[in-house]
């Protein structure tokens, strides 16, 4: 248990409200960035401004021992909207924090994405953020953690996909030989707090996977899905003309209307993509501590 504090971006969303919980309950002072006020208490201290407000920053960071980057934006019509977010709000967290003396130790909660920033500007963005962090953090601790699709409780994304398969069908796009990793909320908020807790700050880029040897495929989940649901389920392939359509029409809606899309040409793309499994070695090397305990098969029922 510490008396530290950490400071804590996008604490209101899926991944960080997780870790919020979590760093409350193992006895650290969370410092959180907000975009509406909200109510201190005695763990948690909230600090009003978004990635843009360097002095809101300057007060996240002041006087704490690490920073855990979750802020990210994954919805948008255009690479500037991802770059603006994801790269630049980065180096101006990064730089708030390079003020302090000494300077925290640094973890940005990255994506799998970033290592095929060809397919899409969500992943562009990522890998340039990842880029700016190992180019500008001399002199201050930096790791960054790329975990592959997170689920679990407070999951807006991949639950409803689980959701579906209780009804015996599993939609998918792509190949069926396309290989996959899944990550439970709960071993990714495990990895985090392992991070935290290292007398030496560990350094570098990791994957972060349940373990499952190879991965999953669209026929594994399907299986793991009809043992627990005890019915058949069975997987639907759409056809990729009509999702990349489908997409294309999305981002034209979106820039006509002003709103933020998550289908775009660059998501079918990482949907499409055959490879997205982890090697969680060398973060298990570096966290001995750290292991996923918690597969899709134990987590399905609470996923939905």
């Amino acid at each position: 248990m510490s008396e530290s504090w950490v400071a804590v971006t996008g604490a209101t969303g899926f991944i960080g409200n997780a870790l919020l919980q979590s760093l409350i309950k193992e006895g650290w002072k969370v410092r959180a960035l907000t975009r509406r006020g909200r109510v201190d208490d005695e763990s948690t201290q909230w600090i009003e401004g978004d990635l843009h407000n360097l002095d809101a920053l300057r007060k996240l960071v002041t006087g704490v021992s690490a920073v855990v980057h979750c802020a990210g934006q994954v919805r948008g019509s255009s690479l500037e909207s991802f770059v603006r977010t994801n790269v630049e709000g980065t180096i101006n967290l990064m730089q708030a924090s390079l003020e302090q003396n000494p300077p925290p130790r640094f973890l940005l909660i990255s994506s799998l994405a970033a290592r095929q920033p060809e397919l899409s500007w969500y992943a562009m963005s990522k890998h340039m953020a990842e880029r700016m962090i190992n180019e500008r953090s001399a002199g201050m601790a930096c790791t960054i953690f790329r975990p592959t699709a997170v689920y679990g409780p407070g999951d807006k994304e991949m639950s409803p996909l689980f959701r579906i398969t209780r009804r015996g069908i599993l939609p998918m796009v792509g190949q069926p030989d396309m290989r996959f990793g899944l990550l439970h909320v709960a071993d990714l908020v495990a990895a985090i707090t392992c991070w935290l807790s290292t007398a030496v700050p560990i350094q570098g880029t990791y994957e972060l996977d349940d373990g499952m040897p190879g991965g999953y495929d669209s026929q594994a989940v399907a299986t793991i899905a009809q043992e627990v649901w005890k019915r058949p389920v069975h997987c639907i392939f759409f056809p990729p003309p009509l999702v990349s359509l489908i997409a294309n029409v999305n981002l034209w809606s979106a820039r006509l209307l002003s709103y933020s899309p998550m289908l775009t040409p660059g998501k079918v793309r990482e949907l499409r993509h055959p490879d997205w499994v982890c090697d969680i070695d060398p973060l298990t090397r570096a966290l001995p501590d750290w292991r996923p305990c918690i597969h899709l098969r134990d987590a399905l029922p609470q996923a939905v």
